[in-house]
């Protein structure tokens, strides 16, 4: 059965507690990693998974609190002794920029680094960049300060879908329709970002299983966070935690 790891729930400031917001997607032995904040390979070990068995890199967006950590991820696996090709997928404007940070390490000079390849996945609703035999995933572009991808991924028993960074969209609703499990970004409304009230109504919408609120500020309260979108969505609500695992 796939699981969720949440490596990261916090917003674009993490703290001592919490890493910035990232997941690692597990089925079987591959590991299908969204976004890369910090460092990544120190947090899989912390959630007790290999990096032996990543499988691919999906970018969903160019921001800081996404992908501050690619360029050591990259490296690291490296240093490790990865030989196998690593597949980077994301939208065009996040590529380009991924790409031109790694010339500035000058990486073409690294000895035996093994293959990267930087694919753009296209900005259309419900897109199917990934079909394999562990999953089938899918894009479509959210509403953000800059273009990004929200995620919806079929595993062999189970499917999910991932809102990253966004204001309320019908492009999620469309991405999140009937799945098991909707992680929904809940900064607070705003431009850019959704209050944890409009993500409940985005689940009931898409009628979900449960509910993950991600991507949070500090909370003092996180129960009130969470008490807010069950306004809107009878179903599990929960808030989404560092190092918590999510069966699929």
């Amino acid at each position: 059965m796939g699981r969720i790891v949440i490596l990261g729930s916090a917003y674009a400031v993490a703290d001592e507690h919490r890493e910035n917001t990232h997941l690692a997607i597990v089925e079987e032995d591959q590991i299908l990693l969204i976004d890369a904040p910090g460092s990544p390979i120190a947090r899989l070990m912390r959630a007790g998974l290999s990096w032996r068995h990543i499988n691919s890199l999906i970018i969903t967006h160019f921001h800081p609190d996404h992908v501050s950590g690619v360029p050591l991820l990259l490296m690291d696996l490296w240093l490790l002794g990865r030989q196998d090709p690593l597949k980077v997928y994301g939208p065009a404007h996040a590529m380009e920029r991924l790409q031109s940070m790694m010339d500035l390490y000058e990486w073409e000079k690294w000895p035996g680094f093994y293959p990267v390849e930087y694919i753009h996945v296209p900005e259309e609703a419900m897109t199917c960049f990934i079909h394999t035999p562990l999953w089938r995933v899918y894009a479509a572009p959210v509403k953000h300060f800059l273009p990004t991808l929200g995620l919806r991924i079929e595993l062999a028993n189970g499917s999910l879908a991932y809102s990253s960074d966004t204001e309320p969209c019908e492009n999620v609703i469309r991405l999140a329709q009937g799945v098991n499990v909707l992680l929904h970004e809940a900064t607070g409304e705003g431009p850019g970002h959704t209050s944890p009230e409009q993500a409940g109504h985005i689940a009931a919408q898409a009628q979900v299983g449960a509910l993950y609120l991600i991507h949070t500020p500090p909370l003092t309260q996180p129960e009130a966070w969470v008490a807010r979108a069950r306004k809107a969505f009878t179903g599990p609500v929960s808030l989404a935690r560092d190092l918590m695992q999510i069966m699929v």
